[in-house]
């Protein structure tokens, strides 16, 4: 994200300036015990801010994150042998100054305010516990600087944090926008063609009269769903996301004497538009059955889930799909299964498998994954509730 980056321009930014602030420290400063130490310590600050300013700017780990908090507490931990023992209770800064501030500043960009809390409290506490042995009154300034600290780290992590949602939402907005152009073209294109050879067929087959006027009642039914879909606005994302809703109950509507649907005893919680993209992709694949199999085809649709995935089922044994058929079918502008179910599961960041041997049928299998941690038991005894 671009708003993310800035931010860890910000901290490699931060961590050159405490750097300089660090580095003149120690060469306006007379008396330490080990300057030459001092110096080389300040080597080592310049290479790591050098390596994380690299690192954060391409990739962002957890084991880089710890590391630099094992850096930063190493460096801090050597101004008693490079100032001498009565530096800390004295009141002097140790050798790292302000600089202890950046890995406090990088855990609460990447993992929020907790993080940011956390790590300055680390360092906080053994930054006290340097210059502690002078008395309470020594430890007034390194505590208001822990206090500081501390702030520093809940409040970037959380403006962080702000940032990123808005930066996601400002994404959505643009996304549904460009989705809302694109509709308006197609309603276009389509009002232009499909709908003008629908109400000419229906009309035609009309005063034709006979099977003729069956294909243009077909065909006006088709129009009038078609300029309805067209004239629909698609569904706003938000709250609806937040709904749960059962996929083992949604998929058992299609329960009949030629289809059977077996599901979990529990319920399958997910956010209700994934869950309905879910069914209606179902959905398709069961109408190709009969297209393509005849209404009394039999067909099994089984359910399963688990704490990452729903994976969703659809077995025929008809007479199979030849190779290459699927292929050409999208060539030719059939896209039902290329866009009513590999579509929908591929907009969920789910997968289609397609399995189909010629004269034993065709297994058809959806695997969507459950965003955020999996369906916790309360969930699903609200769903059974």
């Amino acid at each position: 994200m671009g708003i993310e980056h800035s931010f860890w321009r910000a901290i490699a930014v931060y961590r050159i300036a405490s750097l300089a602030y660090a580095a003149l420290l120690l060469a306006s400063a007379g008396g330490y015990a080990r300057p030459m130490v001092g110096w080389l310590i300040i080597g080592v600050m310049a290479l790591w801010t050098a390596v994380t300013s690299l690192a954060y700017a391409t990739a962002r780990s957890r084991t880089l994150l710890v590391l630099d908090v094992l850096v930063t507490l190493g460096c801090l931990l050597s101004s008693p042998y490079i100032q001498g023992p009565g530096a800390g209770p004295a009141g002097v800064m140790p050798i790292t100054a302000t600089w202890i501030g950046g890995p406090v500043l990088a855990w609460a960009v990447h993992a929020g305010r907790r993080a940011g809390a956390v790590t300055a409290i680390i360092l906080s506490l053994c930054d006290i516990w340097l210059r502690g042995s002078g008395g309470f009154g020594h430890l007034s300034v390194p505590i208001n600087g822990s206090v500081l600290l501390v702030l520093s780290g809940a409040v970037v992590g959380h403006v962080a944090r702000l940032t990123k949602q808005a930066e996601e939402r400002l994404q959505r907005a643009t996304e549904m926008e460009a989705a809302g152009r694109e509709r308006e073209r197609l309603a276009r294109g389509i009002h232009d063609s499909v709908l003008q050879v629908l109400v000419l067929v229906k009309r035609r087959g009309l005063e034709i009269g006979g099977e003729a006027a069956e294909l243009g009642r077909l065909a006006g039914e088709q129009e009038a769903a078609l300029r309805e879909m067209v004239r629909g606005e698609p569904p706003a994302a938000g709250p609806e996301e937040s709904g749960l809703t059962d996929v083992g109950a949604l998929l058992r509507r299609y329960g009949s004497a030629t289809v059977t649907v077996s599901t979990p005893a529990t319920p399958i919680p997910m956010p209700s538009r994934r869950a309905r993209e879910v069914v209606a992709a179902v959905g398709a694949a069961l109408d190709n059955v009969r297209a393509h199999c005849g209404d009394d085809a039999r067909a099994w649709v089984l359910a399963e889930a688990d704490d990452a995935r729903v994976t969703v089922t659809v077995r025929d044994e008809g007479p199979g799909i030849p190779a290459g058929r699927l292929a050409e079918a999208e060539a030719e502008g059939r896209l039902g299964v290329a866009q009513s179910i590999r579509g929908r599961i591929a907009g969920l960041g789910g997968v289609v498998g397609i399995v189909s041997t010629p004269g034993q049928g065709t297994e058809v299998e959806m695997t969507v994954p459950v965003p955020g941690p999996g369906p916790s038991r309360r969930l699903r005894a609200r769903l059974r509730r």
